[in-house]
């Protein structure tokens, strides 16, 4: 009698092949091209920063508060103690982007674990909701203000909260793409073979369940950059004298008759970032969907 051999999962001609499509998907998405070419312009300005910015963003000029935009040496002009304000926002658009990455690796980290194990095995979907129900419960202001208690404001207690935040989020859709998975044949010709379940959720799950959590990701960071600047705002995350957009508003607030650019243009490249996280994530989303596949 002939031997059937399972298969257990997609071979590398397939993953290369679906890269291939990805590509191909994303390039002709024009609202994608035009999302990932902002996303590029702001992670570029983020990491040279220290190469791009005129001055160094605390330093301050007595002589020349509040420049207008395009006074020679002050392309963006100044703040109330003189300031550059382009310098600002070229390292608050970095402190906001190491937030966001923070946020979104905390939620990974800790979110994709405990969705793999709720959606593969039932007896531990229980508890883990209630732990994700514990999670909802508490606003990430909320925990804002007690790390901020308890270890005081910083970038990293910011980062903290809004991972957190996310996480029920993360262990939602990781279970929901594990319960899909987990009927899939492959999955099946794994058990078949004897094969753990530690093993079939790292071997065959978690490699198909990867695009749904990039997905995922970028729809963390622009809440986690408008989470940063909220929180830095209200005195919660950076603290002075470190460049933040949300302390940049902060400060504009009380000058916004006199120089109002100086809290416009903060606020834009809040837009901006959010607005490339967002296109390039919708359309990442559309290529990735099984039903936007013709």
């Amino acid at each position: 009698m002939a031997l059937v051999t399972p298969t257990v999962g997609p071979t590398d001609t397939d993953l290369g092949s679906r890269r291939g499509r990805i590509v191909k998907g994303l390039l002709r998405n024009r609202l994608g091209v035009v999302g990932g070419g902002m996303l590029l312009v702001v992670v570029l300005a983020a990491v040279l920063a220290p190469w791009l910015a005129p001055y160094p963003p605390s330093e301050v000029h007595f002589a020349t508060p509040f420049q207008l935009p395009r006074t020679v040496g002050f392309p963006l002009g100044t703040d109330d103690l003189g300031r550059d304000i382009l310098s600002r926002i070229l390292y608050g658009t970095r402190a906001s982007l190491q937030v966001g990455v923070l946020a979104v690796a905390l939620a990974i980290v800790v979110g994709a674990p405990l969705g793999l194990l709720a959606g593969y095995w039932r007896w531990l979907d229980g508890l883990i909701s209630r732990f994700t129900d514990l999670l909802l419960a508490f606003p990430f202001l909320i925990v804002a203000v007690g790390l901020a208690a308890i270890n005081g404001a910083s970038l990293t207690n910011a980062a903290i909260a809004l991972g957190l935040a996310q996480v029920p989020t993360m262990i939602r859709v990781v279970r929901a793409e594990t319960l899909r998975l987990k009927g899939h044949e492959f999955v099946l010709a794994a058990r078949s073979m004897d094969a753990s379940g530690v093993r079939i959720l790292a071997t065959h799950v978690l490699p198909n369940a990867v695009s749904s959590i990039i997905v995922q990701a970028t729809v963390i960071m622009p809440v986690a950059v408008i989470g940063e600047a909220l929180l830095s705002f209200l005195g919660l995350g950076i603290q002075p004298p470190s460049p933040s957009l949300g302390i940049m508003l902060s400060d504009a607030q009380q000058y916004i008759v006199r120089a109002p650019y100086a809290a416009v243009f903060p606020g834009l490249a809040i837009v901006v970032i959010c607005l490339a996280f967002n296109l390039f994530g919708d359309a990442l989303r559309d290529v990735l969907s099984p039903g936007s596949r013709r």
